[in-house]
């Protein structure tokens, strides 16, 4: 079973970094996020140490260092994430969500596009014309 993964801001900012190098150093991450954050390093191990209790990270040893990398996948803590978004503020309608979207001028013209067509897959899949 795989368990619901919710990530805080800073926690979610060192994964993207994880995300996109494939792994790193706790200096590397604080290097990268430093002008954004403004954090110490310590504050990064911390952080690192955390989410590898919680299962997001791996890391190894290299010399006196340890090198993190990420043992959940993106789309793993988006889907929970966005579940999480529905009941919380749209009381689990995912098509309230949606609406809102539309409504507040956040769906270009190609994010429309590939709306419709994956409600048309998804109607096809289940057999609705």
């Amino acid at each position: 079973m795989t368990r619901k993964r919710q990530l805080g801001d800073l926690q979610l900012a060192i994964m993207r970094e994880l995300w996109t190098r494939g792994e790193s150093s706790a200096s590397e991450v604080h290097k990268a996020l430093f002008k954004e954050r403004g954090l110490a390093v310590t504050t990064i191990k911390t952080m690192l140490r955390k989410l590898e209790e919680y299962g997001c990270v791996t890391h190894r040893v290299e010399g006196r260092q340890f090198i993190y990398a990420p043992a959940i996948e993106e789309e793993e803590v988006r889907n929970g994430m966005v579940i999480d978004l529905v009941k919380r503020l749209f009381s689990g309608d995912s098509s309230a969500l949606v609406h809102h979207l539309a409504r507040a001028g956040e769906l270009d013209d190609a994010d429309l596009k590939e709306l419709r067509s994956l409600v048309t897959k998804s109607r096809r899949k289940r057999g609705v014309e």
